[in-house]
């Protein structure tokens, strides 16, 4: 299991390193309680790390340590921990973090990590020599007990999601991907531009919503042939992932799975979090499963091949993800862009992993967006047109400016059915008795989720989408 969905996420690294800021952050974005182990064996102890190594020499240390360590990772809520540098040396502590914890290398080389403690109280910084040759004696420790190394906020949070972004991503997937039995099922469009993305079997898919319906999840149960012990591997855009995440959460009961999103809508959105679906003639993703996948690798250089339109569809998630986030996300470059958001959504979904509370602000915009897919009988409006103007149509009930949506992702009324499209809203998955409840938002950065408003403004809203 490549994220931390049900487990601890742990920083090791050596002294010097940030563990302890860095994992105070992680907690906060996560909503998960910090411990940082040395303040816990200092509390617990009565005294100073300077003063228990003073006092009862390292190898005594390291029994403490080990104790407070082993103590706080078989605890079942899964927090975020800072452990102590020296904490590897042990291998039982090794051992338990394979068990219980996702665990990240946060890296520093010796020379900034000397110029940051050279100064202070620690008992292993007290001679540069010793401290360097310490430093490259602690590395492969560190190498074995990671799963992940990240030196930032959000490299961490993408690593507790199981989400690594990386240029030439796909030319080492095969590293990525484990399992006894592995099969691919990709888009087939995606699949004219760019070769298998591994040398296994191969499932092709169309393109785009045509995907997304019980008859194409139908062939793929009846094609598949791994066993339990292997792993799916989805390769294409978001409905791509979106149906085979859900393929793989119903065939043989679950079995794992691993997103390669090509897309900016799926590698900013779509394949982040498990949520994955099928759609009915009577509304957008009303048959689905939360089955979160392994790994999600995600290539931004991928998307040199978007086209245009594709393009355009993707920033309709960038756009909303900057609104909810409150910063222009949208002005980034590719790389900054793709990684900045993957990161704010995952956090939210590991917050709130099957959206049973906060990940709803996720739906900003949506609920008008599916009225007016499904009113189009999910050819026209294109997803990410229909989530522009869902934003237009939230931005106006929230009373806030659409300058960022308008300028940005231009969107344009449609022609789709106006009865179906409010037939199509009032089924959404979180109306309630027929009522929607919205998105909005109070400030950019400050949603607020459940909205109910008349259901005549509601309806004037969606009608001002649509053009007959």
């Amino acid at each position: 299991m490549a994220h931390a969905l049900d487990r601890h996420v742990a920083l090791v690294g050596f002294m010097g390193a940030g563990k302890t800021t860095l994992g105070a952050q992680v907690a906060e974005r996560l909503g998960r309680r910090f411990v940082d182990v040395d303040r816990e064996l200092e509390r617990t102890l009565g005294q100073s790390i300077s003063e228990l190594f003073e006092e009862r020499g390292e190898f005594e240390f390291r029994a403490l340590e080990a104790d407070v360590t082993l103590r706080t990772l078989r605890e079942d809520r899964p927090a975020v921990l800072a452990l102590g540098g020296g904490a590897v040396e042990t291998e039982e502590i090794r051992q338990a973090l394979r068990r219980y914890a996702l665990t990240v290398h946060v890296a520093v080389d010796a020379a900034d990590a000397w110029a940051r403690v050279a100064d202070s109280d620690r008992p292993l910084a007290r001679d540069e020599e010793s401290f360097r040759a310490l430093h490259a004696r602690r590395q492969p420790l560190y190498a074995e007990a990671a799963d992940a190394a990240a030196g930032d906020v959000d490299g961490i949070v993408l690593a507790a999601a199981g989400i690594l972004v990386e240029a030439n991503l796909l030319a080492r997937l095969d590293e990525l991907v484990t399992g006894d039995e592995v099969e691919v099922i990709a888009d087939a469009i995606v699949l004219g531009l760019h070769r298998p993305p591994l040398n296994a079997p191969l499932h092709a898919l169309r393109g785009r919503e045509e995907a997304k319906s019980l008859g194409a999840v139908e062939r793929l149960w009846r094609e598949l042939r791994l066993g339990r012990g292997g792993t799916i591997v989805g390769f294409g855009g978001g409905c791509t992932t979106d149906v085979v995440g859900f393929a793989a959460a119903t065939y043989l009961r679950g079995v794992p799975w691993v997103a390669v999103p090509t897309t900016l809508v799926g590698q900013v959105d779509a394949a982040i979090g498990g949520k994955t679906g099928v759609n009915l003639p009577e509304g957008k993703n009303l048959v689905g499963a939360f089955h979160w996948p392994v790994r999600t690798a995600i290539d931004p250089l991928l998307l040199e091949t978007l086209p245009e339109s594709e393009r355009r569809a993707g920033m309709s998630e960038v756009v909303k993800t900057g609104l909810l986030a409150g910063e222009p996300l949208w002005e980034l470059p590719d790389g900054e862009l793709v990684r900045r958001c993957a990161a704010y959504k995952a956090a939210i979904c590991l917050r709130d992993p099957h959206e049973r509370g906060e990940r709803a602000v996720l739906n900003l915009g949506h609920t008008f967006a599916h009225a007016l897919e499904a009113a189009g009988d999910f050819r026209r409006p294109t997803h990410g047109e229909a989530v522009a103007l869902g934003l237009l149509a939230a931005l106006r009930l929230s009373g806030q400016d659409t300058s960022a949506v308008e300028q940005v992702l231009a969107p344009q009324p449609v022609s789709v059915n106006r009865s179906a499209a409010h037939a199509a809203m009032a089924r959404d998955k979180k109306s309630v008795n027929g009522s929607p409840r919205l998105v909005l938002l109070e400030a950019p950065g400050k949603p607020v989720t459940g909205v109910e408003l008349p259901e005549e403004q509601v309806r004037d809203a969606l009608d001002a989408l649509i053009v007959d």
